[in-house]
């Protein structure tokens, strides 16, 4: 598989990389420089964002360190939607993607990633729920095809979990393990998953992006020319590159921190409506 470069700026913190399926275009963010970047642009935030969804062809549900708001990519405008954790000055907002449903799953975590700091919550309809609590680095949220399954982590504990979501996108049940990787030495970060409902785990320090089939069996790995990759997104226009973001921080090579693509035999899943 070739490996390219789709953008050479160098990120502090690279994540959150969400295709807009409408507009064509890749977003991502430089969490620590608290940046939305895209190609062409980049918009400077007063406080730390790092995930969003496609509310519509001009709007993104962004979440930031204190709240979730709308951002209007013509003009700017930001509108608060609800707040998340905003009395807490410990935590900020990390690893986040939109549910079949067209709810929003945003992860928290400690600034300096003090230990169960963060938790795990969902926007659906106007309402924000706290669904997990005492985490330490909220990863890996993605959904199955199908709509009824959801995955997450908590980077330290090396393990992914999975559980059953209801016809409203809720959770039900408990979860369990699906990949467990802590005997590895592997850290998991950001997921996304394809169509055929395989999971693409950036796992952080390997420079790798492994796959998993949908029983959790480890299939084959993409290698990434910067240690630390941080989260992959599917997109292009026909939902066959693999997008991979990466973090420069602590590190001195000139690849670590950019933006990586890959085009791939797969497909993705074309990400998700939010619905407010």
């Amino acid at each position: 598989m070739q490996v390219e470069v789709f953008d050479n700026r160098q990120c502090v913190l690279g994540e959150g990389p969400l295709w807009h399926p409408v507009r064509g275009e890749l977003f991502w963010f430089d969490i620590l420089s608290k940046k939305m970047m895209t190609k062409t642009q980049e918009w400077v935030f007063e406080e730390h964002v790092s995930a969003a969804g496609w509310i519509d062809t001009d709007r993104l549900l962004i979440a930031s360190e204190t709240a979730l708001f709308t951002f209007d990519l013509r003009d700017g405008t930001k509108t608060h939607v609800v707040d998340l954790d905003a009395e807490n000055p410990v935590t900020r907002s990390n690893d986040g993607r939109a549910d079949p449903q067209g709810g929003f799953w945003i992860g928290t975590m400690g600034k300096s990633a003090e230990p169960n700091a963060g938790a795990i919550y969902r926007y659906y309809r106007g309402e924000v729920r706290k669904l997990f609590g005492n985490i330490t680095i909220s990863n890996s949220i993605c959904f199955a095809p199908s709509g009824d399954r959801v995955y997450f982590t908590d980077t330290r504990l090396g393990k992914i979990m999975t559980m059953a979501l209801d016809d409203d996108g809720w959770p039900t049940g408990a979860p369990v393990v699906f990949v467990d990787v802590s005997g590895d030495g592997l850290n998991p970060d950001g997921s996304v998953v394809d169509a055929e409902g395989c999971l693409w785990n950036a796992q952080w320090g390997t420079s790798r992006v492994a796959r998993y089939a949908s029983d959790g069996t480890f299939l084959s790995a993409v290698e990434i020319p910067a240690k630390q990759a941080s989260c992959p997104a599917f997109g292009g226009a026909d939902l066959r590159s693999l997008f991979v973001t990466s973090a420069a921080d602590g590190l001195s090579g000139t690849d670590e921190g950019k933006t990586f693509a890959v085009k791939m035999d797969v497909q993705g899943q074309a990400e998700h409506q939010v619905m407010l």
